[in-house]
């Protein structure tokens, strides 16, 4: 198994070799979710950016492919100098350090909202799916049976009893249901502000595709509107799904039969899912991979769970489930803490 410092010393070199700059040197820019990690350089006084995916824990292919895809489709995504995939090294643009989540306000909200929207129906329109994988009921199953074993019963030491999982199928079946009616379509998976950049030309900057799928048509809008990183009035949120709700029906991506309540319906059906997801994602980024600091946002994704679930008639009791399960606790500490 390669060290990281070796893995470091492997970065650094390939780097020196793919810019023909034997000085280089480099700084961390940013490290997501996952085993990637990306690193800033300067040549000539310009920014680049290496890109770290290491083959056997996040093979770099799949973004490769799909961020050609966006780019085809006129999306601005970071182009591509040089890749070794065997190795997991990219050299690639750096569209800067202006991320959506620090520069959205009261007063920037609508215009930085509108290019992502903008980007967003680009994207549902002329990015073609085919091949991709399709989120389909088995995988979203399996996201939201994370929050059960890593939120409640890893993270919380809480105990589900075998009668109590009739509340959360219950409810997951329902979400299953919402998600099934939709049409399918492009699906970033991870479309918010953290994976937004502010750019000179073609903003927004588009990063962090390489999950890609094949998926409902309001998941995007989801992530994007219901951000895990920042919360807005559900009266401004609800404005912006039904503009971009006439905007599908324009765009003949969504069939006029569809209304606005039944669109809105959709759309908090792929938030929940995506929430309950969160909530024990979130979790096991802490307890598997070490990654503490998602645990401060915690409460807000519970918050986005009780709220949305508690809209439906048909969702209120997982809300009731979970709140009973949770007390006075504070969820952002370990219950071993």
């Amino acid at each position: 198994m390669t060290s990281p410092s070796d893995r470091a010393d492997a970065r650094l070199a390939w780097a020196r070799h793919a810019t023909g700059q034997p000085d280089l040197a480099l700084e961390s820019a940013s490290a997501d979710a996952s085993f990637r990690s990306y690193w800033r350089g300067y040549v000539d006084g310009q920014p680049v950016i290496i890109m770290d995916s290491p083959p056997d824990k996040e093979n770099p292919a799949p973004w490769v492919e799909i961020g050609k895809r966006l780019h085809d489709a006129g999306l601005h995504t970071p182009t591509v100098m040089l890749a070794d995939l065997a190795q997991g090294f990219l050299l690639i643009e750096d569209l800067g350090t202006r991320t959506y989540l620090p520069e959205l306000n009261d007063a920037t909200a609508d215009a930085l909202y509108g290019d992502a929207l903008d980007a967003l129906l680009r994207m549902q329109m002329h990015v073609d799916p085919s091949g991709l994988p399709a989120f389909n009921r088995e995988w979203q199953v399996m996201e939201m049976e994370i929050m059960p074993t890593w939120f409640l019963q890893k993270h919380l030491g809480v105990f589900v009893e075998c009668e109590q999982w009739d509340i959360v199928e219950g409810a997951f079946s329902v979400i299953l249901h919402a998600i099934a009616e939709q049409p399918r379509a492009f699906m970033h998976r991870d479309y918010h502000s953290r994976n937004l950049l502010i750019t000179t030309e073609r903003s927004p900057g588009v990063i962090d595709f390489q999950g890609a799928m094949s998926g409902p048509i309001t998941y995007d809008l989801a992530s994007l509107l219901r951000d895990a990183y920042v919360v807005w009035d559900n009266e401004r949120v609800e404005g912006w799904v039904e503009a971009y709700r006439l905007r599908l029906l324009d765009a003949r991506l969504l069939d006029e039969t569809v209304d606005t309540d039944r669109f809105r319906r959709w759309f908090d059906m792929a938030s929940l899912q995506r929430h309950i997801k969160i909530l024990g994602l979130f979790c096991r980024l802490y307890y598997r991979d070490g990654k503490a600091g998602y645990l401060n946002d915690l409460p807000r994704v519970l918050q986005y769970v009780l709220d949305i679930a508690r809209r439906h008639v048909d969702t209120a009791p997982l809300a009731e489930f979970i709140v009973a399960k949770i007390g006075d606790r504070d969820i952002r500490v370990p219950v071993a803490a």
